[in-house]
């Protein structure tokens, strides 16, 4: 599982940089990223279910919408990238 959640960022660093990629996944997985890395959340933690809550719900959903707005073509691109460099090792 751990491979696969490596390969998986891989596939999401190179939509990231591909040039068919929208402004606005772009956009959305930079919002998910630094929605991870910031110290502070839009709902604190110590409150209980919902201050966990909010990380397992945001972070995904805005990984799912920037994924949405990518071409299928260019996602395949790009896995097809990663699994040829993990061939190769």
């Amino acid at each position: 599982m751990a491979r696969q959640l490596k390969a998986e960022l891989a596939v999401y660093q190179l939509v990231l940089r591909h040039p068919q990629t929208p402004w606005l996944a772009k956009v959305l997985l930079g919002m998910a990223v630094g929605y991870l890395l910031l110290p502070f959340d839009l709902i604190p933690d110590f409150i209980p279910i919902l201050g966990q809550l909010d990380d397992l719900v945001i972070v995904p959903g805005l990984f799912y919408l920037a994924i949405k707005c990518v071409p299928a073509v260019v996602i395949d691109e790009c896995r097809r990238q990663v699994a040829d460099r993990t061939a190769d090792q």
